[in-house]
């Protein structure tokens, strides 16, 4: 077959580019187009009609996956690394053997052992999805017996090959943070610098997660919740559950916070309310030529990684000499904890659904058993002076 032939599928990855001649659309636009795969095959090669199946398949994946409730951030991963295979030995999916997965990602797909185990999980989740709904279809239209290439042999075993995270000690997150504001006076860029520091305390105090973070708008904001006020945030969500939301504590020094960035800091980017609350400081060239008013974008969660290490680099003293994101809301789980806040608070905190999460979190927590025996002690004394009753 010459190049001419073949066609990469990497325009797949985008749904709206997924239209064949003669197919026809279902669904709503707004969320998903799907092909309708029960239909009179077009001319062409034999390839070229499998090609065109597979098309439809990643379409209808995609679609079947945006019905479970996943984000659209995951829908744009999933399907990634089987075009990834396909592409490199110009074949339909259903045409893969295990050999070839083999062959690719041990030579020119070898990436980090995290990165080939999460795409072999989506090569295996499409191909059970292929097998359920179009194994006899394919088998029928092609005469090939769907099977995943991911087998007994080259399934990655998590191994708890992740490295543990250790925040920094909480008088190193104090001195941070306070170098950090002493810098704020002769910054460059006073507001940029202003807006990722309060991002950066605010996912300390918070726990909230970078995503969670920039996605954050003004009227997400509540004052007038709980003591100190909260946040509404967008969560990812978990166990195939789809994006969840939930509130944010602010506590007393958020709240404070909070209301200084909004009063001085967050209208030298932008005086919509429908804009982000915290903006990005760039404006689109076609915009900004053209003179035309549009709400700002939100600062990226990469902006505000890039932000954060260069602060840590700059500021951060002490064994645990950087600091990421995802730090940051291990850092307040532990800290939170280690100042005598409770497991359950912990969780209710990050907004984790299972007790067993947020205890990952505190793996490098101080806890002594002694001491809390004794706090514990002491608790139960007070109990019965206050009631006496209890005695008897």
């Amino acid at each position: 077959m010459t190049d001419s032939d073949s066609r990469h599928l990497s325009t797949v990855l985008n749904v709206q580019e997924l239209r064949l001649d003669g197919t026809e659309v279902i669904g709503d636009t707004e969320l998903a187009e799907v092909v309708a795969l029960h239909r009179p095959q077009l001319d062409g090669s034999a390839f070229d009609m499998e090609r065109g199946f597979f098309v439809d398949t990643v379409a209808e994946y995609r679609w079947a996956r945006d019905a479970a409730g996943l984000a659209r951030s995951t829908l744009d991963q999933l399907v990634k690394p089987v075009i990834e295979v396909c592409d490199f030995f110009n074949e339909v999916p259903w045409r893969l053997s295990p050999r070839q997965l083999d062959q690719y990602f041990s030579g020119p797909g070898k990436r980090a052992t995290s990165t080939v185990r999460l795409k072999m999980s989506r090569i295996d989740g499409y191909f059970a999805f292929l097998e359920q709904r179009y194994g006899a279809e394919i088998s029928r239209r092609f005469g090939v017996v769907v099977e995943s290439p991911v087998d007994e042999f080259n399934r990655p075993v998590h191994r708890g090959d992740f490295g543990l995270r250790v925040p920094p000690s909480q008088r190193a997150m104090r001195e941070f943070f306070a170098r950090w504001r002493e810098s704020l006076v002769s910054a460059r860029k006073w507001s940029v610098s202003c807006r990722d520091y309060v991002m950066a305390r605010l996912a300390y105090m918070s726990g909230v997660r970078s995503a969670e973070l920039c996605a954050m708008r003004i009227t997400d904001v509540h004052w007038e919740l709980g003591q100190w006020g909260r946040i509404m945030v967008h969560g990812k969500g978990s166990h195939g559950s789809g994006p969840r939301d939930r509130f944010a504590y602010l506590f007393e020094d958020g709240r404070e916070l909070l209301w200084w960035y909004i009063e001085q800091v967050r209208g030298e980017f932008s005086d919509d309310p429908r804009a982000p609350l915290f903006p990005s400081e760039r404006i689109p060239t076609a915009l900004s030529m053209t003179g035309v008013v549009t709400a700002a974008s939100p600062v990226t969660p990469a902006t505000f990684r890039r932000a954060l290490h260069r602060a840590s680099t700059q500021f951060l003293t002490g064994p645990v000499s950087r600091v990421h994101p995802h730090l940051l809301r291990h850092a307040c789980a532990t800290h939170n904890y280690e100042r005598g806040m409770g497991l359950w608070e912990v969780q209710r905190l990050l907004g984790h659904e299972r007790a067993t999460t947020t205890v990952g979190y505190l793996s490098t927590a101080q806890a002594d058993p002694e001491h809390a025996s004794l706090a514990s002690s002491g608790r139960a004394v007070q109990r019965l002076m206050i009631d006496p009753g209890r005695l008897g």
